[in-house]
């Protein structure tokens, strides 16, 4: 009977090659040199194109350091924005700008928001600081982030916040949520 199984075996691996490393084939596919250096290189080259995302800069509101910030869309319920200012609405997100570059904080805030729309986040907040300047000059990021949530289409209003969530130096953001449409405003 075992010289039964032996020759089937035989019959069953007739034809088969010998393996000559002790390394199995993963099928996992080697690295290519060059278009790892040409992956690299592509990621670093900086494209300075402007970024078209529907906020201005042509006309930025100058605020001061301390100044509050309060803001409302038409429509939106004074009930509502009480209840913001008072910190009642909480918020989901937190997005903090400090030591940004004008533009790098703007792209943020843009990327911040998109994100926020589609988890159909109600409420957020934004700190930008109050950055007193040495030149004796408005806040930079405050001002045009006064601007800009003016300008964003998801932005149904905002306030500064309470001294425990940054004060004048944050912003408590309501936004519009797209599944409630009706029920913002």
């Amino acid at each position: 009977m075992q010289d039964d199984d032996f020759s089937l075996f035989q019959s069953a691996v007739r034809g088969v090659k010998p393996i000559r490393h002790e390394r199995a084939e993963t099928g996992k596919a080697r690295d290519n040199r060059e278009q790892i250096a040409t992956r690299r290189a592509n990621a670093t080259v900086r494209t300075d194109e402007p970024r078209i995302d529907g906020l201005s800069d042509q006309f930025v509101i100058d605020v001061g350091a301390e100044d509050e910030l309060y803001w409302s869309r038409d429509g939106v319920q004074e009930a509502q924005m009480r209840k913001l200012k008072a910190g009642q609405i909480p918020f989901e997100g937190s997005l903090d700008l400090h030591g940004l570059t004008v533009e790098k904080a703007r792209e943020q805030l843009w990327d911040f928001l998109a994100e926020a729309g589609k988890y159909e986040i109600r409420c957020v907040r934004v700190t930008h600081g109050k950055a007193a300047r040495l030149d004796g000059k408005r806040p930079l990021i405050k001002s045009h982030v006064n601007t800009w949530l003016r300008q964003h289409p998801q932005v149904l209003g905002f306030t500064s916040c309470l001294p425990r969530h940054g004060g004048s130096g944050a912003l408590y953001v309501m936004l519009k949520r797209t599944m409630l449409e009706g029920r913002d405003e």
